[in-house]
């Protein structure tokens, strides 16, 4: 059986599956369902569609650098059957998928970690400019590391009078 690769988001297309076609210079694009196909005939560039594989892989969203990959290439060069090959094949495509799941995680965990740092210094941003509302005024008074540095502005005469209410 053998599984192809749609064109468009790189998906598998299964045997029976999707959508073949054949342009004048007997190129072959294979897509996995009419969404790609449709979006090929609008002429649209995967890349640039956030939905595809090649848009994540392009923005840094999926892993695109590892040795893993390696063993999902295509080779079209037959093998002569040989039971013990087969069974060494199939005890490694077990620790492959295993390799493979967790460098994903890993990557995944990279780069959620440049978020809960931004998080984290919000957080802290708001807790600083918030303080009196987490804090007694007593406790803010005592403990001057609590607060924020307190700014000295000056001010000409001409603003002070400027904003002084009128009286009547």
């Amino acid at each position: 059986m053998r599984l192809e690769k749609c064109w468009f988001c790189s998906s598998t297309v299964y045997p029976g599956h999707g959508i073949q076609f054949v342009r004048n210079d007997a190129k072959i694009f294979r897509f996995c369902r009419s969404k790609c196909h449709k979006n090929f005939k609008m002429k649209r560039n995967p890349r640039k569609v956030k939905w595809t594989k090649a848009y994540r892989r392009l923005h840094g969203k999926d892993m695109t650098q590892d040795s893993t990959f390696e063993f999902e290439r295509k080779r079209n060069r037959p093998e002569r059957y040989d039971r013990n090959l087969a069974e060494n094949t199939l005890k490694a495509i077990k620790k492959i998928d295993k390799i493979i799941s967790d460098r994903a995680s890993d990557h995944i965990k990279n780069r959620l970690k440049t978020g809960k740092v931004q998080r984290q210094k919000e957080a802290r941003k708001q807790l600083e400019l918030g303080i009196h509302l987490v804090k007694a005024p007593l406790a803010l008074a005592q403990d001057s590391s609590l607060c924020l540095p307190k700014i000295k502005v000056n001010v000409s005469q001409a603003q002070t009078e400027e904003n002084q209410p009128m009286e009547d």
